[in-house]
Formats: structure tokens, C-alpha cells, sequence
């Protein structure tokens, strides 16, 4: 288990945040948090949209020894949930276009009937499942995101609205009962 220090604020700002040196995409972490009968996922408010529910992650900063310990931290501010970390879901990047892209302009290349993206990753996501959960009432992001316990339909449901491809591969890997 990673080490990790329950604080009472979030980490804000990005002049601390680490970037693939491979692909200069961001780099995040976060957990799966799954309830005991690994039935429901917890899922928290955007912070950009409040209509939006998404997995408690973050970025990962320079100071944190490894993807879980940011993993721990970023869950413990967006969600106020600690418990055990099971297994890690690997390596997924975020290949949306950038938040500048244009459709009008050329950023799609066709071959063989597939479209290549011609940006590299947005971010690469380092997923961890959690279970053994235990929600505290006092959290840093208390007062701005609320949260809520989804079945896996739901929380895919969620994840399809709110565009976000990524996030629904990490919950797939986790062992979340899907029906």
C-alpha cells in the first residue's frame, strides 16, 4: 500500500504536474471505487459540469512516489473514499481531440475506411480498482462535488453523456458486475 496523508485541502494548479515524455500528454490517476458486492461504482460531479457525473482523478504531481499514491490522494480530495487498492487497471490515453481542435480544419487522415487521429494523447490515465471503501462526511472538494454510488448501466450511461471514451474503458477493466 502506498503511503498517503488525508489533507484538508486539494492540490490546485499545474506547475507541479507530470507530462509523458513520450507523448507530452498529461498525466492522471485515479480509482474505480467499487462497493462490497462489487454491484455499483462510485462517481462524483464534475467540477466543470455539474450535470456530469465522472470517476473521482487527477493529475499526477512530481512530488508523489508512484500512479497509486496520486491515485489515493486525487480520490480522497474529489470523493472523501479511502479503502484498499485490489489491482491496477493499467494505461489508457485520452484520445479526444484537443479542446482547441477545429472541424472545419484537416484533422482527419482516412485509411483503409478507419479515421487516424493526428494529435497525440490528451492524457494518459492510470487507473486503480479500491474497495473496502470507507466515505468520509469531511473531504477537501465536499462543499463542490457531490457524490453517488451508480450500477455499472448507470455509471456507463453517465460516462456516454457526459463524452468520455476513456473513462468508460477503465471502468470496463474493473471487476464491477456488469449486469
Amino acid at each position: 500500500m502506498s503511503d498517503f496523508i488525508k489533507t484538508d485541502t486539494s492540490r490546485v494548479g499545474r506547475e507541479n504536474q507530470l507530462y509523458s515524455s513520450v507523448t507530452g500528454a498529461r498525466l492522471v490517476a485515479g480509482c474505480i471505487i467499487l462497493d462490497e458486492s462489487r454491484e455499483n461504482v462510485l462517481m462524483v460531479q464534475s467540477s466543470a459540469h455539474k450535470k456530469r457525473w465522472v470517476l473521482p482523478k487527477g493529475g499526477i504531481e512530481s512530488d508523489e512516489p508512484d500512479f497509486e499514491s496520486a491515485a489515493r490522494r486525487e480520490t480522497w480530495e474529489e470523493a472523501g473514499a479511502t479503502g484498499d487498492i485490489v489491482k491496477a487497471l493499467g494505461s489508457i490515453e485520452d484520445m479526444r481531440p484537443p479542446k482547441d481542435w477545429n472541424p472545419d480544419l484537416e484533422a482527419f487522415e482516412s485509411s483503409n475506411d478507419e479515421t487516424v487521429n493526428k494529435w497525440p494523447p490528451r492524457s494518459e490515465f492510470h487507473f486503480f480498482e479500491m474497495i473496502n471503501v470507507k466515505l468520509e462526511d469531511n473531504y477537501p472538494e465536499v462543499k463542490t462535488r457531490n457524490r453517488q454510488w451508480f450500477s455499472y448501466e448507470q455509471a456507463k450511461e453517465n460516462l456516454t453523456r457526459a463524452k468520455r471514451p476513456e473513462l468508460i474503458e477503465a471502468l470496463n477493466r474493473s471487476s464491477i458486475k456488469k449486469s
